[in-house]
Formats: structure tokens, sequence, C-alpha cells
């Protein structure tokens, strides 16, 4: 195996055992709930998901915080100092900061070690998307591939990382600014579900709408049926908002429906949950198109 390290943030939504069997290494991020802070660790050591999610359902009032220049100095300049190549995989920069600050922070450590690599990619991806592309680049790194061939890949392909979702209550898409007042209560009202994506500049896009939640949940995977390439070999990742039986029946259309043989769900996590609520599902595979 090549000897470079892979670096992620807590946004990808990876499991603390995915991450050890990768063998990748996660910065967590911050989030607020009833004014408290936390840190989001993939293995909940802070505050469980359902926790979260119970907190939220009882009017709790969520946040979440980027990381900062000094953040990613803290982490990479041990793995640097140690002789380590490194290749950081950043949330979208089109949903946070994150990405300036790691790139500040690497032209600084670039000149501190100059005998060392340092990469950052923005992922334009989100919570599992995010996490899925991370485990493709690991697999990538497993072929024994350089890291400038696994960041080359990186860019080549995470345009073709696909995100499907919806969320079950529209207030939580209203406090972000997603969507008007009107049209979430609205939206409410008539019990209409919006089905929305991550675009490929990394935005969070509503493309559609459907009647109840059966409906959306069946949307996710009728896109994917669309857009899937060879759906059947590849892995994919379903990630949900504290709804688990939501999770496992989109799971099993996708099987039935395409074959799909490996299928890997996981929550989403507080820093995606804090903006998508509770009853989030997200879908998540390698496509044509985004």
């Amino acid at each position: 195996m090549s000897d470079f390290v892979i670096l992620t943030d807590s946004s990808a939504d990876l499991s603390a055992e995915l991450c050890q069997r990768l063998d990748v290494q996660v910065l967590p991020l911050s989030f607020i709930i009833n004014d408290k802070n936390y840190r989001d660790y993939p293995d909940d050591r802070e505050m469980d998901p359902h926790q979260f999610y119970t907190l939220l359902r009882e009017g709790g009032s969520a946040s979440t915080a980027a990381l900062n220049i000094s953040d990613y100095q803290e982490a990479l300049e041990p793995l640097l100092a140690a002789g380590k190549d490194v290749l950081v995989l950043v949330f979208s920069s089109g949903l946070s900061s994150t990405y300036q600050a790691a790139t500040l922070a690497a032209q600084d450590l670039r000149e501190q070690f100059p005998d060392r690599k340092l990469l950052v990619a923005d992922t334009l991806c989100a919570s599992m998307g995010q996490g899925l592309l991370v485990c493709l680049a690991a697999r990538e790194r497993e072929k024994g591939r350089s890291i400038q061939e696994v960041f080359d890949w990186v860019e080549a392909h995470k345009l073709n990382l696909c995100h499907q979702f919806t969320v079950d209550d529209l207030q939580f898409l209203k406090r972000g600014g997603r969507i008007s007042a009107a049209t979430a209560t609205m939206g409410t009202m008539l019990k209409i579900k919006p089905v929305l994506h991550v675009d490929n500049e990394g935005h969070l896009v509503n493309i559609g709408k459907a009647r109840g939640r059966t409906a959306a949940l069946k949307a996710l995977v009728d896109k994917m049926e669309q857009t899937a390439i060879e759906p059947g070999a590849q892995t994919v990742f379903i990630s949900h908002g504290d709804c688990l039986d939501d999770a496992q029946l989109v799971a099993d259309m996708v099987r039935e429906r395409m074959g799909v043989k490996e299928v890997l769900i996981n929550r989403v996590g507080p820093v995606i949950g804090a903006h998508s609520g509770p009853g989030t599902i997200a879908l998540f595979y390698v496509g044509t198109e985004r």
C-alpha cells in the first residue's frame, strides 16, 4: 500500500468501524445544541445521534461551526513531522468554509515541510456522498496508487458522486434558508416532501417534490435507476436522520430493482443533521452525472 494518510472531516458521516477498516483519519467538526458545544466524532463519543435527534424533536436549537486554519494545522503538523504525506478530502466548499481553511493551512505547512506532499481536494460532496468518495479513494490507495494518482482520481470522478435525499420536516430547511416560510407551511399542510441533491458546485438544490413519505423515498431510487453506473457492481451508501426503518426500505428497493449487492447504512451525523433534521434519508452512488 502507498504510504500516505487520507484525512477527511466528520461531515463525511463515516462510522468508526469503516474508518478503521479503510485506514482513514477523521477530523471532527463542532456542533452546538441547546447552547452546549460538542465534537462530532465517528464513534459518537460526545453525543449519541439518537439523543441529538431526540433533542431536535423536542424543540432543541442546533447550529454548527466550520473547521478553522488552526484545527487543520494541529491535525496535519504531527503527520508531516512523522514523515507522512497527506491527502485531505474536505466537505463541499459550496456548503462550508472548511475547504478554504484547509487550503490556507496547507499553504503554510508546505513551507514548513517542503519535502512532504500535502494535497487538498474539495470533494463538492456532503454526508455519506463525501464518505463514499473517501471510501473509493482509499480503495484506489489499496491498489498501490501514489498520493498524486489518488488525488487526480478524486478530481476526475467526484462529480460522479450522486446525492439524492429527502427530508421529513420542512421546518429545518426553512431555518437554513433553503425554502421560504410559506413553502414550508404549505408543504407541511399538503404533506409535500422535497427531493433534493448536491449539484456540481457542491450546493444543496431542490430538484423535485413528492406527495407523502413513501413517494419521496421511491423518487430517490427512481433517480438512481436513471443515472447509476453498473449499480449491481458498486457499493451504495444510505444515511438516515434517526429513521433506520426507512433507510432499510430504501436499501431493499435498490437491491430488488437494481441488483445492488453491497449497501452500507449509517446515521446522518449532527453536523449535517442540524440543518436537515430528523427523518432525513439520503442515497449515494456513482452515476453518469449528479
